[in-house]
């Protein structure tokens, strides 16, 4: 043993971490202008700043928690304890910005009564005329609001909004819906400040999409101040918010794509919320008596889908096997640390109708193997398993299912793949598997299933098709006997864990890493982060 020279080294590894924390609190430094109130100051540092500000923007998850913090919508879920988190209570709907609302006996039209006295950052009081130009810049931009109104409530013409007075905006579907009041929660439907947004209007850009695109204007608990993509965005509270000035006044979001640099800044306080970190590095966090780990198992459903129409994956006997060949216990220990569990439907775990009696697979290579030689794949096959550049956790699954696969004979390829360059590969089909991980953010069983499974989805990317799921669905999204929805929906995932359509793997859960001081961590459906909630000791 070179004494010396381990001593040496460890120096130089010592000296290198120092310097990596220096710049770490270089890079994160709060301004003076804003350090004289610590406690009001929020430093967060995640993988990437949002996309685009537009809430008619493509939702992603960067996006999400843009939109959760800056816009505010009509109606929300009340909240309950759960394990020291606040999380929403599926069970109740309590008025935002809409202070009382009322539904058709036959739920065809619902009126909102809005809440007098909103006012946004800039002072502006809300009025019927703001949520009407919101409604008709998302219909006429022709993406998230419209795909909502239309392929969730059936509207095809904007004749179906319609303002009753300066405080009165009422909405009438051509057929009844049981989310005609859920759907309103949804993140993607906040009401614009119409009064600052039209202040950007031009001719070539009736929407002000540009302006909004970098900049809020709403009657949310925060504005944006900055924005710089890719680098950082600056979030000011509003001090007439309806429900009270937010404790924290200013958020300051740092991009940091590497997630080891995330947890780095934490550990050095130079930033008060790493998000997503890995779950070798949560589990390492929870021994730091500076650091507090917050956890909730949420709605994410991660999964490896399968070309459903292309051999060998158009047989359900060769579906089901690998469904019989993955290891979840061993995924459970050496990749999540104990923070996921195993998926056992297509409805996320915490929404109303979900079931797992119809989950058999447990692993059994001996059953897999039978079903390979019942499908005319007695030896196996070749075959190539897509997943995203960057992506640690995927990478450890993939390895690890492709020894598990090879136990019968199926021969996986891992291709690594930029994820742009994925989603254009899995959305032409030109992939036979890949790993695909996302939410619904309604609570509701048949939106759930609508948007995965139904045949007519364009995110149904498995193209998987059954005509009595397409009925069972079709039927759950007007049928108001809420009795009759569950048991369709317990039939659609009967079927569909029969079918096994995907690989079923994990429910990760959503958590977030922050310092000891911070208090407030919450959980909504769109797994982002709620800085109204937030404070510091």
């Amino acid at each position: 043993m070179n004494i010396k020279k381990e001593a040496a080294q460890s120096l130089m590894e010592s000296m290198a971490r120092a310097i990596i924390t220096a710049s770490l609190l270089g890079m994160f430094v709060v301004p003076s202008a804003y350090a004289q109130d610590a406690k009001s100051v929020l430093v967060v540092a995640g993988p990437r700043t949002p996309e685009s500000l537009d809430q008619e923007y493509p939702p992603t998850e960067a996006s999400h928690e843009s939109k959760r913090n800056t816009y505010e919508r009509l109606l929300a879920y009340d909240t309950k304890m759960q394990n020291g988190v606040k999380v929403e209570n599926f069970d109740k709907l309590v008025g935002a910005l809409a202070e009382q609302w009322e539904v058709s006996a036959d739920k065809t039209s619902i009126t909102f009564f809005l809440r007098k006295g909103v006012k946004s950052a800039d002072g502006n009081e809300m009025t019927a005329d703001d949520v009407m130009w919101t409604f008709e810049r998302g219909w006429n931009k022709n993406a998230n609001f419209r795909w909502y109104m239309g392929q969730i409530m059936g509207i095809t013409d904007f004749s179906a909004f319609q303002k009753v007075d300066g405080m009165t905006v009422k909405v009438t579907l051509p057929r009844p819906s049981p989310l005609i009041e859920r759907i309103w929660v949804n993140n993607d439907l906040g009401i614009l400040d119409a009064v600052t947004a039209k202040k950007h209007v031009t001719a070539d850009d009736p929407w002000a999409s540009r302006w909004l695109s970098t900049h809020s204007a709403s009657f949310a608990p925060y504005q944006v101040a900055k924005f710089q993509s890719g680098q950082e965005v600056i979030y000011e509270a509003n001090p007439n918010y309806y429900r009270g000035a937010p404790q924290i006044k200013k958020v300051i979001f740092r991009e940091m794509p590497t997630s080891a640099n995330r947890l780095a800044a934490l550990q050095a306080g130079a930033v008060d919320v790493a998000e997503w970190l890995s779950p070798r590095e949560l589990s390492a966090l929870e021994k730091n008596p500076q650091i507090k780990v917050w956890q909730v198992f949420g709605n994410y459903i991660h999964r490896v889908e399968m070309n459903n129409t292309t051999p060998p994956f158009d047989n359900q006997n060769v579906r089901q096997a690998l469904n019989y060949l993955v290891p979840r216990e061993d995924i459970l220990k050496a990749v999540y640390y104990g923070k996921a569990r195993a998926t056992k439907s297509p409805i996320s775990e915490i929404y109303p109708a979900y079931a797992d009696e119809y989950f058999k697979y447990t692993q059994d290579v001996d059953k897999a193997k039978a079903l390979l030689k019942e499908a005319g794949h007695e030896e196996g096959f070749k075959t190539q398993l897509g997943y995203r550049t960057g992506d640690q956790i995927e990478e450890e699954i993939a390895v690890i299912l492709k020894t598990a696969f090879a136990r019968a004979g199926v021969d996986v390829e891992l291709i690594k793949l930029p994820a742009s360059t994925l989603v254009e590969r899995y959305s032409k089909g030109t992939i036979p598997m890949y790993f695909f991980r996302d939410m619904a953010i309604v609570p509701d069983a048949a939106y759930v299933a609508n948007l995965w499974l139904n045949s007519a989805s364009l995110i149904n990317y498995p193209k998987f098709k059954n005509a009595e799921v397409d009925q069972l669905i079709n039927e759950g999204l007007t049928s108001t006997d809420e009795a009759k929805r569950e048991a369709n929906m317990k039939r659609v995932q009967q079927i569909v864990v029969e079918q096994a359509p995907w690989v079923f793997l994990m429910n990760p859960g959503y958590q977030l890493a922050t310092r000891a001081n911070v208090t407030g961590f919450s959980w909504y459906t769109p797994n982002s982060n709620t800085w109204y909630d937030f404070s510091k000791k």
